[in-house]
């Protein structure tokens, strides 16, 4: 077996793997406008002309990779934050930013000064959460003042519409139950190459995505799939910190015991199990040339 063949079988699986299906998913317009109309049925007149989507990056520390603003017309913004199966209201605050981005970029784009006397003209704002976690006793919409504020009569409001899984087969509601189906595949075969080929079949046989999945597979499963994965990235960063930690604090514990000179270096190695015998064998020596 090739090292290449090793490497690929080996590969993980993204942390944000639902995150990068979500905005190429909707990357297509053919989709985007499947995603409007579920939400405006009634809006008959659009196209997918008449849709644009709204790039922000870097508005906060860690790319809002998983968000998506979409400008219906000239009349209609509609921000999508996906909360994932990790419920949070801390997503109100992605949305407030996130809102005064896209307006800032908007002002811009068309023109309009907000140091004039003219009013501008701005789009309405809607505002999405969707969950792909179960509903349980959670809300419908969820509202800065109440989750943060108790509910006080604040100078700034945010209130977002919750969108949960249902029993329509809509693009929004195969999307949530494509993540459900990753969730379950990650439970039985973990962050791996499997994991994002049986979640692919397993869609396609329920008609779920179908069309997408069959015609942008491999690049669904290269979108999903990362040698070094950002979770792993931080778990070997915390594992490395800790011992890091766990090796200065036995360090100092043995400097003090062998300038107290009670016990012997093999004593003392029971009881800083990070240090080895030859390590404080120089430790000695160094503690001896500074006495």
């Amino acid at each position: 077996m090739s090292d290449d063949t090793k490497q690929t079988q080996e590969a993980k699986a993204k942390r944000t793997a639902k995150n990068s299906v979500f905005l190429d998913l909707f990357q297509d317009k053919k989709n985007l406008l499947k995603l409007y109309q579920t939400l405006h049925p009634e809006d008959t007149d659009a196209t997918e002309d008449t849709l644009d989507i709204v790039t922000i990056d870097n508005v906060l520390t860690d790319n809002l990779y998983n968000d998506l603003g979409i400008m219906a017309g000239n009349n209609r913004l509609l921000l999508l934050l996906e909360a994932q199966s990790s419920w949070t209201v801390n997503i109100l605050i992605r949305i407030l930013l996130y809102l005064a981005q896209s307006y800032h970029e908007y002002f811009e784009r068309t023109s309009q000064s907000l140091y004039k006397s003219t009013k501008v003209k701005m789009p309405k704002p809607e505002l999405y959460i969707i969950y792909t976690g179960n509903k349980g006793k959670k809300p419908d919409i969820i509202s800065l003042s109440q989750e943060f504020f108790d509910g006080a009569d604040i100078d700034i409001e945010v209130r977002a519409k919750v969108i949960y899984e249902s029993d329509t087969e809509d693009i929004i509601n195969q999307y949530i139950i494509f993540c459900k189906v990753f969730d379950e595949q990650r439970k039985l075969y973990g962050m791996t190459e499997q994991t994002v080929k049986e979640t692919i079949r397993i869609c396609k046989d329920r008609n779920i995505l179908r069309e997408y999945l069959i015609s942008r597979e491999v690049e669904v499963v290269t979108i999903m799939m990362s040698l070094f994965d950002d979770e792993q990235i931080m778990r070997t960063y915390l594992k490395d910190a800790a011992n890091t930690a766990a090796y200065e604090a036995d360090r100092a514990t043995a400097e003090r015991m062998i300038k107290k000179g009670k016990m012997s270096l093999e004593d003392i190695a029971d009881c800083v199990p990070t240090l080895s015998l030859e390590e404080l064998k120089k430790i000695e020596a160094e503690v001896m040339q500074l006495a």
